[in-house]
């Protein structure tokens, strides 16, 4: 018995259920024996608190106690939707066939007639506590098949819309230019050009976006956290930004100490980084600011922000910001697509380092996200 146990790390807790105080300190001591954590309780009143609060992961249950006898406690925690799993073994002095049937009508899953064998309780507890287990495993499995249906149903949606669409309106400008040419003004043919060109430009930063989040869900991202000033990666991330935010007049401020450390991969927090400023940009109007600070906190961690004075998100839109699965795609101030995946890339980007990523926000006074890095030791 002890072998079995010693397979399994997890340390299970019982409720043992009995107003006989030598029947809590025989069975308690036989239940500590092989490894378990034991709650002793007298009555049913107090059982019923107990669960509730502690939720064990069996409950050994006497039948005959008086104000509430062991039916009616576990009637009532069979009613109680967060304790109705646990599974319950009835331990009575009665033995008679109407007993052990109502006993299990009530919800119980086992019964133990008195006097009880040490082996059989033993045995039928190791039992209903792995049964009780593989079923926490299969829920968790369910709830993980869940996830990952939903992370499917997000990636083929981005196929679907976020990616047809830019590359339909590409394809149809390619066919205007070719069957209209000769027709076209030179400045219409600019134009055509430009709209191609932001459409493929659209389209290449899709991609990247899902290629990337692919490879981190394989695992594929490399992570090679080391200590490195933060300012030239702020400097070296904003560059891809400047070009958006120089057309809409948009300006970028960075407010970086220059010999602030942090412990981090440069590679991620570059990708971090430039996400959240095009992004910014992206929400921002004609003359808006842009700034991007950090500061030491003082609790091993570095705090950077993104902050805008863009058209910020109502508070509904903040609290599903980060769930896949969850529609949160709109158009930038002048109709750049979003899709909302970046965000959820630099989420699990920043949890990476085992920082954190939240933003605020409201509408018409902009928004700022801000992350955590650990800061060297």
């Amino acid at each position: 018995m002890h072998s079995e146990r010693e397979k399994n790390s997890t340390v299970f807790n019982i409720l043992i259920v009995d107003d006989f105080p030598l029947n809590l300190q025989v069975l308690g001591a036989i239940l500590e024996a092989e490894g378990y954590n034991v709650r002793p309780v007298p009555n049913g009143r107090l059982a019923l608190r107990v669960a509730g609060k502690e939720k064990p992961d069996l409950i050994l249950l006497d039948i005959m106690m008086p104000e509430m006898d062991g039916f009616e406690v576990c009637r009532q925690l069979k009613e109680n939707q967060d304790l109705r799993d646990i599974p319950v073994i009835f331990i009575s002095a009665l033995n008679n066939t109407s007993d052990i049937v109502r006993a299990l009508k009530s919800g119980g899953v086992d019964y133990i007639t008195k006097p009880f064998q040490i082996k059989e309780v033993t045995a039928r507890v190791s039992t209903h506590l792995q049964i009780q287990q593989q079923r926490r495993e299969i829920e968790w499995q369910r709830r993980e098949l869940q996830i990952l249906n939903a992370e499917k149903d997000k990636f083929y949606s981005i196929i679907a819309h976020d990616l047809r669409s830019p590359f339909m309106g590409f394809l149809g400008m390619t066919r205007i230019l070719d069957e209209e040419l000769p027709r076209l003004e030179m400045a219409e043919v600019r134009n055509t050009i430009k709209d191609m060109r932001s459409s493929a430009e659209t389209v290449y930063g899709l991609l990247e976006n899902l290629l990337q989040w692919a490879r981190m869900e394989q695992g594929l991202i490399p992570f090679n956290p080391e200590e490195v000033q933060l300012r030239p990666i702020v400097d070296e991330s904003m560059v891809t930004a400047l070009e958006p935010a120089v057309i809409k007049g948009v300006e970028i401020i960075a407010d970086v100490p220059d010999h602030l450390l942090v412990f981090a991969d440069v590679n991620i927090v570059q990708t971090v980084i430039r996400n959240l400023v095009s992004n910014a940009v992206k929400f921002t109007p004609q003359g808006g600011k842009v700034t991007i600070s950090a500061k030491a906190t003082g609790g091993n961690t570095v705090e950077i922000s993104v902050k805008d004075s863009g058209i910020g998100m109502s508070r509904a839109m903040v609290e599903v910001l980060f769930r896949f699965g969850v529609e949160t795609n709109r158009q930038g101030t002048e109709g750049e697509p979003s899709t909302g995946l970046g965000l959820i890339i630099c989420k699990d980007l920043v949890e990476k380092h085992g920082g954190e990523l939240r933003a605020e926000s409201a509408e018409g006074k902009g928004s700022d996200f801000t992350f955590t890095l650990p800061s060297p030791i």
